[in-house]
């Protein structure tokens, strides 16, 4: 089940991680080079089953095995022929509810009309959606962005940094961090030492 975590409690310095997981019953969007790190981190923390949606003719592949703490066997995949039914089989999938966090990847803008669509669908079914989108190709009706870019660290390959870019329901910020295979879960951690 999807909802608010306080990722903070690991030290009292940290700030916490405002948003996350995204709210149930809307629809998220996430960019940058780890975006779908965020997906799959997501998925794992709440233990949920993940719809991915995605075109047919793209040629990168997604690989669940890379990322740790994510049971592939929770992942159901979805190719489409092009966008437009990319959005209708997230819209059936988000109103369905049978499936709790639906991930599509999205290879143009969408205008409002369609990014309304989307979160009634998820409104509807109590399902949480997450469009993986280019920089700059955000709908306004998206509850939460999140700009999601790795953090270089000899020390700690899984350590990410993620901005909340917009935030409808309160403030935005950015956070260093890591997947913590012994908690099962995102927490943050101090930023790299430059």
């Amino acid at each position: 089940m999807l909802g608010v975590v306080n990722l903070a409690g690991a030290s009292p310095q940290l700030p916490e991680l405002t948003a996350y997981p995204p709210r149930r019953s809307r629809v998220h969007e996430a960019s940058g080079p780890l975006a779908a790190s965020f997906a799959l981190w997501t998925a794992a923390q709440v233990g949920a089953d993940l719809l991915w949606i995605r075109e047919g003719w793209r040629s990168e592949q997604l690989n669940p095995l890379g990322f740790e703490g994510f049971d592939p066997s929770r992942l159901i995949l979805i190719q489409t022929k092009d966008q437009t039914d990319t959005l209708a089989v997230a819209e059936e999938a988000l109103r369905d509810g049978a499936v709790p966090l639906v991930v599509l990847e999205l290879t143009a803008g969408i205008d409002l009309t369609a990014g309304r669509r989307l979160q009634l669908a998820a409104r509807a079914g109590g399902t949480t959606g997450l469009c993986l989108i280019a920089e700059g190709m955000g709908s306004n009706a998206a509850e939460t962005r999140w700009h999601c870019r790795p953090v270089f660290d000899p020390q700690d390959s899984t350590r990410q940094q993620w901005s909340l870019i917009k935030n409808k329901s309160g403030t935005i910020g950015a956070w260093h961090v890591r997947w913590d295979s012994k908690a099962h879960r995102v927490t943050v951690v101090s930023p790299a030492r430059e």
